[in-house]
């Protein structure tokens, strides 16, 4: 899916590298098939970043009537941390936030991390 791609290029660039792709890539394709299938001639993706979190925006450019399934498998996906749809003068808007911050690992100790032995 050419829009699944250049989201994912897009994302790239933007120095996220623990965000998880799959779950991009998995938003993308449910926004955009549920875009497609509202029936318009067009549809637009935007993209935006700040504090660790993506936004993919999806507007089919026709007035569908907001299909909460299509919300509620998004939802579900470990790094969404919120969904939403609203219809406007520019049709069907459906968005989600996904998490991007970097992932913890647990620190034992100062000196595992530095990799240097115990003194």
């Amino acid at each position: 899916m050419k829009a699944v791609r250049q989201v994912l290029g897009t994302v790239r660039g933007w120095g996220y590298p623990d965000l998880d792709e799959d779950d991009l890539e998995r938003v993308v394709r449910v926004l955009v098939t549920a875009a497609v299938e509202d029936g318009g001639k067009r549809l637009s993706v935007h993209l935006g970043d700040q504090d660790h979190k993506v936004l993919v925006a999806v507007l089919s450019h026709t007035t569908g009537a907001p299909d909460q399934a299509v919300l509620g498998t998004v939802a579900t996906l470990a790094t969404v941390d919120s969904v939403g749809t609203d219809t406007g003068e520019d049709g069907r808007r459906m968005w989600a936030v996904l998490d991007a911050e970097p992932r913890r690992r647990p620190v034992r100790g100062t000196a595992a991390v530095r990799g240097e032995a115990p003194a």
